[in-house]
C-alpha cells in the first residue's frame, strides 16, 4: 500500500470535469463524475497524448488524438486504438482536499 498525498481542492473540480496533475513524477488526470472523484494515468498507452484533455461523459474518457476510449473508474480500454490499460489510483476527500495514493 503506497502513500497519500493531497492534489489540492475538491472544489477545484466540477461534476464531468478533468485535470491533469503530477504525483511522485507521473502524469495522472482526476475526474469528477457525479461528485465522485477518479485518478488514473493520464498518457494514453495509444500514443501518448493526455487523457484530461479528452472528452469525459458518465465513466468513459475518449482521448482526443485517436478516440481510443478508458473507464475511468478503472483505467479499461472500452474502445481502441489503445490495447493497454491505464494505470488507476486510490483518491479520497478529506476536509475538502483530494489526497490520491502512489
Amino acid at each position: 500500500m503506497g502513500n497519500f498525498v493531497t492534489i489540492g481542492q475538491a472544489s477545484d473540480l466540477g461534476e464531468g470535469e478533468m485535470k491533469q496533475v503530477q504525483v511522485a513524477g507521473t502524469r495522472v488526470a482526476i475526474a469528477n463524475v457525479a461528485g465522485r472523484f477518479y485518478a488514473f494515468g493520464d498518457t494514453c498507452t495509444h500514443m501518448g497524448c493526455s487523457l484530461a484533455e479528452g472528452k469525459l461523459e458518465e465513466t468513459t474518457v475518449t482521448c482526443r488524438c485517436h478516440g481510443s476510449q478508458f473507464n475511468v473508474t478503472s483505467g479499461q480500454v472500452l474502445r481502441g486504438p489503445a490495447r493497454k490499460p491505464e494505470p488507476s489510483y486510490r483518491v479520497e476527500v478529506r476536509d475538502g482536499s483530494l489526497w490520491v495514493e502512489v
